[in-house]
């Protein structure tokens, strides 16, 4: 199983990403001169996923600035919690802002709604 990580910089990734396989559809493009309307499928492919790139990076600044800020007890760091379950950016340990979770195994399902809801029937009982 892959590590998991931050989700605001796990997002902030896949913006980069995107920027560089729109580059390099754009390149690609350069291989098809002879043929024009291939070519510039290519390079409108490629501004596609920049612009792409773009709305996922003003989506995620978005949610950053509405993101709790809370200082990681592992390492010290300021970092931001979306959602109910989240991993410091610094140091990768669990965190929490819901009561109800505190000890319990990180576990990213609890940022799903029906698991939400059930964990609250459970804890009612």
């Amino acid at each position: 199983m892959k590590p998991y990580k931050n989700k605001i910089n796990r997002i902030r990734s896949f913006a980069l990403s995107l920027i560089f396989i729109g580059v390099v559809i754009m390149y690609a493009g350069i291989f098809f001169r002879k043929h024009e309307i291939i070519m510039l499928i290519f390079m409108a492919l490629g501004v596609l996923c920049i612009i792409a790139s773009t709305i996922t990076y003003a989506w995620i600044g978005a949610i950053s600035t509405r993101a709790a800020q809370v200082v990681c007890p592992g390492c010290g760091g300021l970092t931001k919690i979306v959602g109910r379950v989240d991993m410091c950016g610094h140091c990768r340990e669990p965190l929490t802002m819901d009561p109800s979770l505190e000890g319990k195994e990180f576990d990213e399902s609890y940022n799903r709604p029906s698991n939400a809801k059930k964990d609250k029937n459970s804890t009612s009982h």
